[in-house]
Order: C-alpha cells, then structure tokens, then sequence
C-alpha cells in the first residue's frame, strides 16, 4: 500500500484568513457589519477595512470576525482610498446582501424589532396560509383517490 502524503489529500477548510477576505464582525461597536481584511498584522489580528459599510480602518481581533466566503482580488498593502475603490468595483456589499447568509441575519434583524401588534398580525397570516395548504392538499388527495 502506498503512503499518502499529507499535502496530497485535498483540505476540508475553504476559507483561510488571507488579504482581501470579507469578514463578518461578531463583537465591538461595529458587530454585525462586513469588512475586507487589508493586512494581516501577526497571529492573532489583521488590519481590517469597511469603506462601503462604514467599519473604519483599526486592528481587530481574529476571535472577534467571521470569515466569509467572499474574498476581494489585487489588496496587497494598499491605502484605505484603494479598499474602497476595489470594493465599490466588485460590489462586495451587494454580494454580501445575496447571500443566504445575509437574508438570514435581515431577517431576524426585522422580526426582532417587531413590536406586539406586528407578531400577532404575522400570526395570523401564517395561519391564513397553514389553513390554505391544508385545503388544497386535502383537495388534491381527494382527487387522487
């Protein structure tokens, strides 16, 4: 039986923390919104830059960020003038708002700031709708039998 080598087998990791991966940031005053990694400064945080989405150039944790599965092309070292210039061209905000990802988290967003009123017309409209599959399922096995 031959040896496989360990670099042979392909990685089970597709997103790596690398210059220009869009991450999500999960904690601090700008949690929840998108930025693009523009250095790596050591182990354990990167320089990270939001131009689009209003993150300011600083240092930020790797505990603290998400990695998406986005990634910006042509960012090695550059100026905060460039990061928006290449995310405005690659439209990193709109690929981001596509995402199943992004819906999700809009979302919950929206049916959190619901107030009483509001869940109990959503109540209602799914009951409306419950009762509308039911009938026509009903109807359809009628017909089959």
């Amino acid at each position: 039986m031959k040896d496989v080598l360990l670099k042979d087998l392909p990685s089970n990791f597709k997103r790596f923390v690398e210059v220009g991966r869009v991450v999500l940031l999960k904690e601090g005053a700008y949690s929840g919104k998108i930025a693009i990694i523009a250095e790596i400064l050591d182990q354990n945080r990167a320089m990270i830059d939001g131009p689009t989405s209003g993150v300011p150039r600083q240092p930020y944790s790797y505990k603290n960020m998400v990695l998406t599965p986005l990634k910006v092309t042509g960012l090695p070292r550059v100026r905060p003038a460039v990061v928006r210039k290449v995310a405005e061209k690659e439209a990193v905000v709109e690929k981001w708002n596509k995402t199943g990802w992004a819906q999700k988290r809009a979302a919950i967003e929206k049916r959190r700031s619901l107030n009483d009123f509001a869940r109990f017309n959503v109540m209602l409209a799914k009951k409306q709708r419950r009762d509308a599959v039911r009938k026509t399922v009903r109807k359809l096995a009628q017909e089959q039998a």
